[in-house]
């Protein structure tokens, strides 16, 4: 009999994580809560929203879920590891108490303080008014990130003390994130180049996998406001293996025995935000999932079964696994709704796919997308990943491109430099 797994979220990343957990040999079933209609194609989906951790047990049992796999960050901090395996069902990702790394980043400063592990200055804020006085007295250059999860949207660069003042007003005063803007962290800006380090572990064992690169901006140039991500490449050139060494160093084993010492076993995948100024990484944020959209080039370059890395992690026995990739460099350009990461419109029908799919090393995973009377129409503000790989980064954007211009949709927005600093060092 082979393995069923159950796969939790609705994006491009769990559409890159069905697309690869399909392809191991001993899989018998896939479903995935919500899903999209990418994912419809390879699973069935199931009505079940991922903050409901009581329906997602339930549904686990009755259909007897070999393995649980959790794609976004919400449910692991509700505590969805810790609930499943007290039931003893199977299931990949960190327990709620490793998941405050992300979802506090008051937590995942502290800790790094603590422990030495090189990051930004910062102060923390319950105050609106007292956040505001600090900002106008240092007069620099700062980040603004609301404590809680805020899908990417909650962390503002502010360069003037304008910008600082109306970052803590929709943070704090507005409540445009809810409670997760009760706290703020305001820390030092970090100049540098931004790359993202993710690693699988069991808490004793650290795999890295390649260097990615996100771009966090939505306009080309990395112009206007912050986004959960409008594409990633890997690997990242400013990543080298001297840098690479430092990293696991001084930032992955580190964070990992600083949560042991705390009583806190880390098992799943870690994923370190990191600026790199003159070869010398400092952490910007972790995140214990995934990320999206990195997790679509990475996964295209993985050619180890992902399930026999999964198993492993939760046995705690990564030791045994080799994990390889292909060579090959890939990127995912996300193709967007006009309006995002702000309002926009849904329920425009998606023309091109059909003739999409044929470019060759080309895959495009759904993210916001939905079926309604059979046409796929976007349902979300990231629609599509389209990700390609090639002999080089250009080849690789050439074919990500060649896929792009094959799809259509009314609002349709995407940047056209994605990558662009890798093929400038090429």
């Amino acid at each position: 009999m082979g393995i069923t797994v159950l796969i939790v979220g609705s994006g491009g990343r769990e559409h890159a994580l069905a697309w690869k957990i399909a392809q191991s040999p001993g899989i018998a079933k896939i479903f995935c809560a919500p899903g999209n209609a990418g994912i419809a194609e390879i699973a069935e989906c199931v009505a079940i929203n991922p903050a409901d951790i009581s329906a997602l047990k339930s549904f686990a049992i009755k259909n007897r879920v070999d393995l649980t796999v959790v794609g976004p960050e919400l449910p692991l901090t509700l505590g969805i590891v810790d609930v499943f395996e007290q039931e003893g069902i199977r299931i990949f990702g960190p327990s709620q108490k490793a998941a405050r790394l992300e979802g506090s980043k008051i937590f995942a400063k502290e800790i790094m303080q603590k422990h030495g592990i090189p990051t930004a200055d910062f102060k923390v804020f319950s105050d609106a008014e007292a956040a505001k006085k600090y900002v106008q007295h240092i007069n620099t250059p700062v980040v603004i990130k609301a404590d809680g999860l805020a899908a990417g949207k909650g962390v503002f660069p502010s360069l003037t003390v304008a910008e600082s003042l109306a970052a803590i007003d929709r943070i704090m005063n507005r409540r445009e994130f809810g409670e997760a803007g009760a706290k703020i962290v305001v820390e030092e800006f970090l100049p540098g180049e931004e790359t993202s380090f993710i690693c699988f572990t069991d808490g004793k064992t650290i795999i890295p996998m390649p260097s990615s690169q996100d771009h966090k901006r939505v306009f080309d140039g990395d112009k206007g406001p912050n986004t959960g991500g409008m594409g990633a490449y890997s690997p990242a050139p400013v990543i080298t293996a001297a840098i690479e060494e430092k990293i696991m160093r001084d930032v992955m084993r580190p964070i990992i025995q600083a949560l042991h010492a705390g009583g806190i076993r880390y098992k799943g995948v870690i994923y370190a935000g990191l600026m790199i100024e003159d070869g010398n990484p400092r952490v910007l944020e972790f995140n214990v999932r995934f990320g999206d959209p990195e997790t679509q080039p990475l996964l295209v370059r993985l050619k180890t079964d992902l399930v026999d890395i999964m198993q492993a992690v939760i046995d705690e026995r990564l030791s045994e696994i080799a994990v390889t990739w292909d060579p090959r460099p890939a990127v995912c350009v996300v193709m967007a709704s006009e309006g995002y990461p702000d309002t926009y419109e849904k329920g425009h029908p998606i023309d091109g796919l059909q003739d999409a799919a044929r470019v060759p090393d080309t895959v495009v995973f759904h993210a916001g997308t939905a079926l309604c009377n059979g046409q796929v129409v976007n349902d979300g503000g990231r629609v599509l990943g389209v990700t390609a790989w090639g002999n080089s980064i250009t080849d690789a954007v050439k074919s990500a491109y060649l896929a792009i211009d094959k799809i259509h949709w009314q609002g349709v927005q995407f940047r056209r430099d994605i990558a662009g600093r890798a093929i400038q060092r090429a």
